[in-house]
């Protein structure tokens, strides 16, 4: 039986951030909404179950992570927008933090599905690389060449701007 209560509380909590990573993973918040909408169906149907593991945003970011992939691979399905509007604009920072989120989030869209999802989990959701390979369901050495080519592909298009610092 579910507790109704507990999952709302659960996911009234984590929505903004939930729907923040599935952006960075897609580049568009309709699409992220989406992906939101799928994991908040399937955490439901499985609540019973994930609210008792010890990390449960784990099992959320998991879904986010594979049906984003998933849909990449079905791009035939995919609608190609002429152009793309942000929803809101970020409430610190001048007009130079805006236009550098844009960029960033423009140059991210441009990696691979796989190599933009192990940026978005080790550095935007600071995640080890380990806690990365087992959201992917890979090794951790591929973890880290995937972070290594994302990180490369960013400084090549940045002219060498890219500075990490490690999770």
């Amino acid at each position: 039986m579910v507790d109704v209560d507990e999952y709302r509380e659960y996911v009234a909590g984590r929505m903004d951030g939930w729907r923040r990573t599935a952006y960075l993973l897609c580049g568009d918040w309709h699409a992220a909404d989406d992906l939101v909408s799928i994991a908040l169906v399937k955490l439901y149907r499985h609540w019973g179950k994930v609210s008792t593991v010890e990390h449960p945003d784990a099992y959320v970011r998991q879904i986010l992570v594979r049906t984003m992939l998933n849909e990449r691979r079905r791009s035939w399905r995919r609608e190609h927008p002429v152009t793309t509007v942000p929803d809101r604009v970020a409430a610190a920072g001048g007009p130079e933090s805006v236009a550098d989120r844009q960029m960033f989030v423009a140059l991210l869209g441009e990696l691979p599905p796989r190599r933009r999802a192990v940026l978005v989990l080790r550095y935007f959701c600071d995640l080890s690389v380990e806690e990365t390979a087992a959201q992917l369901g890979c090794s951790t050495g591929t973890v880290k060449s995937q972070t290594a080519r994302a990180l490369d592909s960013l400084r090549t298009r940045l002219g060498g701007a890219v500075v990490v610092e490690e999770v």
